[in-house]
């Protein structure tokens, strides 16, 4: 059996597991054992990509297999891998393994939370291995149908209205996929749905003019490019912990992900014709998320518009068509899903503790909790691109691959999008001095503890991940790049 089909298998051996559980202790198990054995495969799949391609595997994509669904409309279960899409399922198994972790405590209806947990790591999962444009978009609907009920049953805050806003802005970019999707499709002769077989037809100018705006629209709403991002911030504020880790760490990537791998590849076009326009959009995202980050005094709303400001990031790189920078969109998504993992992981853990998320009602907390302290500054520094952990690596890629664009136009976005360094590095200094030094404001807040082992686990690992993409950057960098090509060559054609 294809190695690619075993990150559907199991998670859905996980769901049947989960419904037969019968105690707490069981679901954690259930979700442990098959979190690492999703991590463990990940691993696998890279080292074995890595070792075919420097055997010389020349394929646009590995592992690949098809089987036929729906005849009809030639719609079938088509899998395969580049080192962008390795890249994304490492990303992911990661998310899921120490999400798992950061809810071992979760209550009410620990079973329930984990089984709808487990199928938006399915829908995840499934859309980073598809090639075939309608399972994409069948994973893709999988993966966000469970955030509604994750955010409206065990989120907090207004998050029945974070719920139904989320939901419906997300749907509404779906309705632009589909159409989007039977465009290309029809466009392209209507013989095929496979992206790789897409690539090789030319889809009439006029049609890549008409729906490469929509696909991109469609993905560019999850990757919260403005002004469609409005969902973002109340759907991570009012999300539990492991649904703001994997939805910022992972789910927002299926955005930017499917921008590049459908709309820019399939209609190069198209994406001559409008990507300044969308370039534009992302350098206003990269700027007013960070500045509205600024004013923000709840730690998951700084996150949370911090999230739309490295998204649209991603956007931007990708935009600006060159290889670096495509290298880099693909790194900062990998950066930013870790270390906003790590943020939204410990803001949880502090939350849980103080009962409050408001900066101005904390203070002295290193002194009362080190462990959750120091993982809180590790986090900033890599948000804010502190050389030596992940968000200085993916950053410098994408701004220097930008600025090879010898125009005017492309440079000035580029000037402006490097301003969000510095606001960047405002509001995370900003919030590490009001909350973790100085007096302590609540007395009550002197009897905390500090994170126990569970809590532990997964802020360690994603430290460690942090680290290690920062200081060893070059075999992920290659990884990348050379999957990169293809659509960079089909894009300047």
């Amino acid at each position: 059996m294809n190695i690619l089909s075993f990150f559907i298998i199991v998670p859905l051996l996980m769901l049947a597991g989960l419904w037969a559980s019968r105690s707490v202790n069981q679901v954690r198990g259930v979700m442990v054992t098959g979190a690492s054995l999703l991590l463990a495969l990940s691993v696998y799949l890279t080292i074995d990509y890595i070792g075919l391609r420097q055997a010389g595997a020349m394929e646009e994509m590995l592992f690949t297999d098809s089987i036929s669904w729906y005849a009809p409309l030639h719609i079938c279960y088509s899998i395969g891998v580049d080192g962008i899409s390795v890249a994304m399922l490492l990303l992911s198994a990661i998310i899921v393994f120490t999400g798992t972790f950061a809810s071992w405590k979760l209550q009410p209806l620990t079973k329930e939370y984990f089984l709808w947990f487990t199928l938006l790591s399915l829908g995840v999962f499934g859309f980073f291995i598809s090639t075939d444009l309608f399972t994409m978009f069948m994973f893709y609907e999988v993966a966000l149908i469970p955030m509604y009920l994750l955010i409206g049953i065990w989120g907090s805050g207004r998050k029945e209205y974070a719920a139904m806003k989320l939901t419906l802005m997300l749907m509404g970019g779906s309705a632009f996929l589909l159409i989007g999707i039977l465009g290309i499709f029809y466009g392209a002769g209507g013989e095929t749905m496979n992206l790789l077989e897409i690539a090789k037809l030319h889809i009439p100018d006029t049609m890549q003019h008409l729906f490469f705006p929509l696909i991109f629209l469609g993905f560019g709403v999850l990757g919260a490019l403005f002004p469609f991002h409005t969902w973002s911030p109340d759907g991570h504020a009012s999300a539990p912990t492991a649904v703001s880790m994997l939805h910022a760490g992972v789910l927002m990537k299926l955005g930017g992900y499917g921008c590049f791998r459908v709309a820019m590849y399939l209609m190069p076009e198209g994406a001559a014709m409008w990507g300044d326009v969308f370039l534009v959009l992302t350098t206003i995202s990269v700027v007013y998320g960070a500045f509205s980050a600024v004013v923000q005094t709840d730690l998951k709303y700084i996150n949370a518009y911090s999230s739309v400001s490295h998204c649209g990031l991603v956007l931007f790189a990708l935009l600006m068509m060159t290889r670096t920078s495509c290298t880099g969109a693909i790194l900062q998504m990998l950066s930013h899903g870790l270390m906003t993992a790590l943020f939204f992981a410990l803001i949880g853990m502090i939350y849980g503790r103080t009962h409050t998320r408001d900066v101005r009602l904390m203070g002295g907390l290193m002194k009362i909790m080190p462990f959750l302290a120091v993982g809180y500054v590790i986090a900033g520094l890599a948000n804010l691109g502190l050389p030596g952990l992940s968000g200085f690596v993916a950053e410098m890629t994408v701004f220097v691959g930008s600025f090879q664009n010898n125009d005017t136009f492309h440079r000035v976005c580029t000037l402006i999008a490097t301003t969000s360094i510095v606001i960047t590095a405002v509001y995370i200094l900003r919030v590490v001095g009001k909350i973790l030094y100085g007096k302590v404001l609540n007395p009550d807040h002197l009897k905390l503890t500090d994170a126990t082992w569970d809590e532990r686990v997964a802020v360690i690992f994603l430290i460690a991940c942090v680290a290690g993409l920062g200081l060893a950057p070059f075999w992920i960098s290659n990884l990348i790049s050379n999957s990169v090509e293809p659509i960079i060559t089909q894009l300047i054609q």
